[in-house]
């Protein structure tokens, strides 16, 4: 497996159509105001490369999940011609189609955290561990990104049809390096009514 101290972290963050939330009330704690969502093993369904055997790109030890994938990889199944990824899908909260589904894509290229590959979310990203909150407004249309509780970035987003909820490792289109990792602990769902 590879180490985190390799300049090639990419991270993936799918906003999926059901993670409904409404706009952050400003205090201090980005989930003040909402209700954790119950989520069972189940919920977690990986998708890894086709490939190669699941516990070759992915690990959940003591909490953490841990994914990875190598630039050869394939896809997650024979009927796509994504990139290689080795992600977890929120299986419960997912309605492909739905009128309010957006995406967010946060990648880390050189150690930077990133809105795609554009706006800067968080510089010197390697090496710790980092909290990261997403609020999904589904009425306005808009995310806001939090890391350690303090906001640093928001967008308007288009809805789309035929995007979920996910988080793992996803090889992106440029500045692609031999193996990809990211590692993640304390995954929830908030929503508010």
């Amino acid at each position: 497996m590879a180490s985190l101290t390799k300049p090639w972290l990419v991270l993936l963050l799918a906003m999926g159509c059901t993670f409904l939330v409404a706009a952050h009330g400003g205090s201090g704690n980005p989930t003040a105001g909402f209700e954790k969502v119950k989520l069972t093993a189940g919920d977690f369904q990986v998708q890894s490369p086709f490939n190669v055997p699941e516990r070759q790109r992915f690990q959940y030890r003591n909490g953490v999940r841990t994914f990875w994938v190598h630039r050869n990889d394939k896809p997650f199944n024979t009927a796509t011609h994504t990139n290689p990824r080795s992600e977890v899908r929120l299986r419960i909260h997912n309605q492909e189609g739905a009128a309010h589904s957006t995406v967010l894509m946060l990648h880390v290229y050189d150690g930077v955290l990133r809105f795609y590959s554009g706006t800067v979310v968080e510089p010197d990203i390697y090496n710790r561990w980092f909290r990261l909150n997403v609020v999904h407004d589904v009425r306005a249309s808009t995310v806001a990104v939090y890391v350690d509780d303090k906001h640093k970035f928001g967008t308007s987003v288009t809805p789309s049809e035929s995007y979920y909820f996910k988080f793992g490792v996803y090889m992106q289109h440029h500045d692609q390096s031999s193996c990809m990792e990211s590692r993640w602990s304390n995954v929830t769902l908030y929503t508010k009514h």
